[in-house]
């Protein structure tokens, strides 16, 4: 069945915007469900085939609503912080719930963000949650694609350009899980290889790891970021109980920079052994081709020196 109506549920944040953008590029019509479209005008390029539609997706009416008409679904809503029932709320239930609209529609299509290291034997609740749901789609009987990436970087994202701004606060930068790895992986070829499984129908009921060239240990990452952001700073790694007493504090600030539970994820490394899938025909770019540009402007005299190129290239 050829798809040219896709709603994308989560496509007004971080990846979900580079998606969208693709797809519109693609020429498919694109509907993006949110609850303020006013607040989402800004972070998503209005073409003609993008529609922001007011919903709440978790409402079971409203969501079938909004799948009526479509031959797609993507579904990218995640949280990282958050109770026990929030996880649940977010990486089971809603799932299960466009599973179920998707059915009642007749839609077969459905892609599905998971992450590395999602199980439901894994250390922390935002794996387990993931892993959960996951498994719901592998077992929906629906066309389904599974994407399990690691961390996941780009201009706008929470991991990177957060570090970068912790250094123009602090004079070092004490850190748990200092040795946790990663494979970061760019938000664009994310990007990429969702809009490509579409098109390509070898990647229906697959399950698709994705991981950047690269591991590196979080206390390399952050070191990496401060200095491009030009603000180096040392690097303190906490021990554990340290590092748990840091989490169980910042939980109690608006926007949990870190949570014990983040720290429980960093148990297992979120790294990818297998190359990367020659499916979709292309390598992963480098953190390092890509990062320096946008961490350089993560912070205000960063972005206060571009300006000021941009004015003197102007006169």
């Amino acid at each position: 069945m050829q798809i040219e109506n896709i709603c994308v549920i989560g496509g007004s944040g971080f990846v979900g915007r580079h998606i969208v953008s693709r797809l519109a590029a693609a020429g498919l019509n694109v509907t993006v469900p949110t609850r303020q479209p006013e607040r989402c005008k800004a972070d998503i390029v209005l073409l003609p085939n993008v529609a922001l539609e007011q919903a709440d997706v978790h409402d079971p009416a409203q969501l079938a609503a909004l799948l009526r008409g479509q031959d797609a679904v993507i579904n990218l809503v995640g949280i990282l912080h958050g109770t026990e029932s929030a996880f649940e709320r977010t990486h089971v239930e809603l799932p299960r719930k466009i599973i179920d609209a998707c059915r009642r529609q007749g839609i077969r299509r459905l892609l599905h963000m998971s992450a590395l290291q999602a199980g439901s034997e894994a250390p922390s609740r935002y794996l387990r949650s993931k892993g959960r749901g996951q498994a719901l789609v592998q077992h929906s009987g629906l066309d389904y694609t599974v994407f399990q990436p690691s961390v996941i970087f780009g201009h706008g994202d929470s991991f990177l350009s957060l570090f970068a701004r912790l250094a123009t606060h602090a004079p070092l930068l004490p850190i748990g899980g200092a040795d946790a790895r990663f494979q970061p992986v760019w938000v664009e070829d994310v990007a990429r290889c969702f809009v490509a499984a579409l098109a390509l129908p070898q990647c229906i009921g697959q399950t698709y790891r994705l991981a950047g060239p690269q591991v590196y240990p979080l206390r390399q990452l952050v070191d990496y970021a401060a200095r491009q952001s030009g603000h180096p700073r040392p690097i303190l790694a906490l021990p554990q109980a340290l590092a748990w007493l840091q989490a169980a504090l910042l939980e109690l600030l608006p926007g949990a920079l870190l949570s014990r539970d983040n720290l429980a994820s960093m148990q297992l490394p979120s790294v990818c052994a297998d190359p990367f899938p020659a499916i979709f025909g292309f390598q992963p770019c480098a953190l390092e081709a890509i990062a320096p540009a946008y961490l350089a402007n993560a912070t205000p005299r960063g972005r206060y020196d571009r300006y000021r190129a941009t004015r003197a290239n102007q006169a």
